[in-house]
């Protein structure tokens, strides 16, 4: 019987993973704000930008598939233990930049670190998970994250407004620390590795489940919407920084609404979502929500015609701030309509050829392409016309995957009719 989420939390090796899920969420988004503060201290352009969210990407698009592999037959608590060093290093790697080549450099270095830390922990929570308990643990576990990535929005945020970078990385350094002694002491030895290596996912697999126009539609879909939306997630904080000159503490508030309004929504939405089916419908529209509130980036331009300025405790909220607020509450919403859907079609394509981990490597893979072309691009655009233009070419992009994937979904006949022969 599942003892619930504090029952899990009660476990000493589900805290010792659970810390490095803390570490990592938090210092992500700690980060993520640094980098508007970058954006504006070195002058960069569009471009370049970009190239903060392309040199991490690509990083983690490079490590996903050996790494996966390797955690599968070797020692995961080492490969852990690797990943929070690797942490560190990125935080004094930070704290030294004094150029945009060296914020490039320490961004290839946290994708790594990210990398070590996101698929090796997921893999040992569910190794380690007893029988009939995995959800839940796995469940807890994106809880965690998902908590220390609000974290890391307001604290993070406010840290980087009061002290800047010196502090801020002192905290999140201490934090990977006291993680990494959790770990060392509290994880048994070698939790993972439970894998042959001659069983491992392997390349016939991956075709079989690219033979399925589905799964095709679902890694276009996966392309295009990874394409936007991070170039969504980049480009917001540097524009409420560059633009409006916004704190560090309002930029951590503009990114944790929208990140409650995902928590508070997805729960319901995918109950919703196992008791009506037709999960692609869902897919769709939460992607066609996101595009919506991409396009509400650049209105920000133009809200002091609707919004006053306001202070409250000492922050100015400009206008601004109530439009970058409001659309990315909207992106918000969209990922609760469209997340659960878009995870149990994955799983439910590569049951049919029991190769879940398969279909989910596709799924990962899909996003880091791209992960790496979006910003990048999204950049030179912004460079070449306008904020308007940029927002309106990720916007776009997603709206195309989405009805390139609505078309594509309904070409193979249902799953439970495809025949033995295929498995």
């Amino acid at each position: 019987m599942s003892r619930g989420s504090f029952g899990v939390l009660q476990d000493r090796e589900f805290l010792a993973l659970g810390g490095t899920a803390f570490a990592r969420a938090q210092a992500y988004s700690t980060i993520a704000i640094a980098l508007a503060l970058y954006a504006d201290q070195f002058g960069t352009t569009s471009t370049v930008e970009g190239l903060f969210g392309t040199a991490f990407a690509l990083a983690q698009l490079v490590i996903v598939l050996p790494l996966g592999r390797y955690v599968d037959t070797h020692n995961a608590k080492r490969v852990l233990l690797v990943g929070l060093v690797v942490n560190v290093l990125v935080f004094v790697g930070f704290s030294q930049v004094s150029s945009v080549t060296d914020v490039i450099l320490v961004r290839v270095l946290q994708g790594v670190g990210a990398s070590l830390l996101w698929i090796t922990g997921s893999t040992v929570v569910g190794e380690i998970s007893p029988n009939g308990e995995r959800g839940q643990w796995l469940g807890t576990y994106n809880q965690v994250g998902a908590f220390s990535s609000l974290a890391g929005d307001l604290v993070g945020g406010y840290l980087l407004a009061v002290y800047e970078y010196t502090v801020a990385y002192a905290v999140l350094s201490a934090v990977t620390v006291g993680a990494t002694l959790l770990l060392l002491f509290w994880l048994r030895d070698n939790p993972g590795g439970k894998t042959d290596p001659e069983q491992a996912t392997g390349v016939e697999t991956l075709r079989r489940l690219v033979g399925r126009t589905a799964i095709r539609a679902l890694v276009v879909f996966r392309f295009g919407l990874s394409f936007g939306k991070m170039a969504v997630i980049l480009f917001l904080p540097i524009y409420a920084r560059t633009a409006f000159g916004m704190s560090p503490f309002l930029i951590g508030g503009i990114l944790a609404g929208g990140k409650v309004t995902k928590g508070l929504t997805q729960g319901f939405v995918g109950g919703y979502t196992d008791r009506v089916g037709n999960k692609h419908y869902f897919v769709f529209v939460g992607a066609m929500l996101y595009a919506v509130g991409a396009m509400v980036i650049p209105l920000a331009a133009s809200a002091d015609a609707v919004f006053p300025a306001v202070t409250v405790a000492g922050f100015t909220l400009v206008p601004a701030f109530f439009v970058l607020f409001l659309a990315y509450g909207i992106c918000g919403v969209a990922d609760s309509i469209r997340l659960p859907a878009s995870m149990a079609l994955f799983v439910e394509e590569g049951e049919q050829f029991d190769a879940v981990a398969a279909s989910m490597s596709l799924r990962s893979i899909a996003w880091k392409v791209g992960q790496v072309t979006g910003p990048v691009t999204v950049g030179a655009i912004w460079d070449a016309t306008g904020v308007l233009m940029a927002f309106a070419t990720a916007a776009g992009l997603i709206v195309i995957a989405s009805v390139t994937f609505a078309f594509l979904y309904t070409v193979d006949p249902d799953l439970t009719v495809v025949s033995a022969a295929d498995r």
